[in-house]
């Protein structure tokens, strides 16, 4: 089953022992070079799409990346249209890095951190990582284990801003380094590049982002769980009706990135 997921970065320190997988082999070079930037690809009129209408909050609409990560949304699609992921909370929100859920186990409210499956009843399945998609403010990814296996708990990046001296310790502890393109992006959407390679990222919220920032603004407990909680009162896979693309950045301004190629 499920362990806590998703460890809280220490960005001053860039502490690997709180962070992710990627960041803690702090020996191992992990290069980002050359990639297309795909997050900010609006999706087109009839395209599936998945709204996840919070409670009190509205509705976040993300669009899919099937080309990229084809099990991944596949799996995401079929809990959607099961109805897996009605009624569940947010049970890990943490300001300027993520709201998370996805997580069945516990009584009332449902989502301790250790729970869900996979679409196909399993413990889960193995990641696919693109390098076309980065952790900027509003991309959705799969929350894992030790075991690095994708199942139902996901993660929506708030972020934090960041900054030329932020990719330079990036770079020298932990010899991450970032395309030209890529750190502009970030420095301009904000996110969470520390993120990069270690989770499967297969969508991004193009409309209702504001509701993520809100949410992660929300008290919570020690464990990071909402004092007061944060429902999903239904999630469902639709057709994009060709209105409301509205990105937004990591401080909620409306921002319209180029895509590049």
């Amino acid at each position: 089953m499920r362990k806590q997921f998703l460890h809280k970065l220490i960005v001053t320190a860039l502490c690997c022992a709180m962070t992710a997988p990627a960041l803690c082999a702090c020996n191992k070079e992990v290069v980002l070079e050359n990639q297309k930037i795909l997050n900010f690809t609006a999706p087109q009129q009839g395209e599936e799409i998945v709204v996840l209408t919070i409670k009190d909050y509205g509705d976040v609409k993300i669009k899919l990346f099937p080309e990229e990560c084809p099990k991944g949304v596949e799996n995401f699609k079929s809990l959607v249209e099961s109805g897996y992921y009605d009624e569940l909370i947010f049970h890990r929100v943490i300001d300027q890095f993520v709201v998370q859920g996805g997580d069945p186990k516990g009584g009332d409210p449902k989502g301790d951190g250790t729970g869900g499956e996979d679409a196909w009843g399993n413990d889960g399945f193995s990641q696919t990582i693109s390098a076309g998609l980065q952790h900027y403010a509003g991309a959705l990814a799969y929350a894992v284990g030790q075991d690095q296996l994708n199942g139902s708990q996901f993660y929506i990046v708030t972020g934090m801003e960041t900054d030329a001296d932020f990719f330079e310790r990036m770079k020298t502890t932990y010899g991450m380094t970032f395309s030209g393109p890529v750190m502009d992006m970030y420095k301009l959407m904000g996110g969470r590049p520390d993120l990069d390679g270690g989770y499967e990222i297969f969508g991004q919220v193009f409309d209702g982002l504001e509701h993520c920032l809100a949410i992660q603004k929300v008290p919570v407990d020690a464990n990071d769980k909402p004092k007061s909680q944060v429902m999903i009162e239904k999630a469902v896979v639709v057709e994009y009706d060709g209105s409301g693309v509205n990105y937004l950045n990591y401080n909620g301004d409306v921002q319209t990135p180029a895509v590049i190629e």
